[in-house]
C-alpha cells in the first residue's frame, strides 16, 4: 500500500471552470449508496470502469475545491507523515513544525533521527487550533460590538 502524499496547487481559471462543470454533471449521476459506471476516452481509446460510491463522492469534494479556486493535498488514513508532510498539511514551516513537536503539542515516534507523525494526531492538532482561533475572532467581535467600534448590527460607514 502507498503512502504517499499528493498535494494538488490551487487550479488556473481554466481548470477552475471545468472542475465546476464537471462536478455539476458528476452530481446529476451520483448516489451515495451505489457505484458509478463511467466510460473513459483518453489516447489509449474508450474503456468502461466502475467507481466505488465512496471513489465517486471524494471525487465530487475534490471538484468542489477546484471550482473553488483552492489547491487539494490528499492523504491516505491510517499513515504516519513525515515533519515534512505534516508541516505541508498545517500549511507551516518545517522549523516551526518541529517546534511544536518539541514543546508536545503532537505526539509522534522516532525512527533512527527521523520524527514520524500519525495522520489523525496532525488533523486533531489542526481542529483544536482552528477552534480556538473561532474562539478567539468571537471574543474580539464580541468585545467590539461592546465597545460599538463599528462592528454591531446595522452600523453605517459614511
Amino acid at each position: 500500500m502507498t503512502t504517499t502524499t499528493h498535494r494538488q496547487l490551487p487550479p488556473t481559471p481554466q481548470e477552475a471552470a471545468l472542475a465546476r462543470r464537471s462536478g455539476q454533471l458528476l452530481a446529476r449521476y451520483a448516489d451515495d449508496n451505489h457505484p458509478l459506471h463511467v466510460r473513459i476516452i483518453g489516447r489509449e481509446g474508450e474503456a468502461p470502469i466502475e467507481l466505488p460510491a465512496g471513489a465517486v463522492a471524494l471525487l465530487q469534494e475534490i471538484l468542489e475545491a477546484m471550482a473553488a479556486g483552492r489547491g487539494i493535498t490528499l492523504v491516505p488514513e491510517n499513515v504516519e507523515l513525515t515533519s515534512v508532510q505534516a508541516a505541508e498539511l498545517l500549511s507551516v514551516s518545517r522549523p516551526f513544525f518541529i517546534k511544536l513537536l518539541d514543546e508536545g503539542a503532537l505526539p509522534y515516534r522516532k525512527v533512527g533521527k527521523h520524527r514520524r507523525i500519525r495522520l489523525e494526531d496532525v488533523l486533531a492538532y489542526k481542529q483544536r487550533i482552528d477552534e480556538e482561533r473561532e474562539a478567539v475572532l468571537d471574543e474580539l467581535a464580541t468585545q467590539a460590538q461592546e465597545e460599538e467600534m463599528g462592528y454591531g448590527p446595522g452600523h453605517r460607514t459614511a
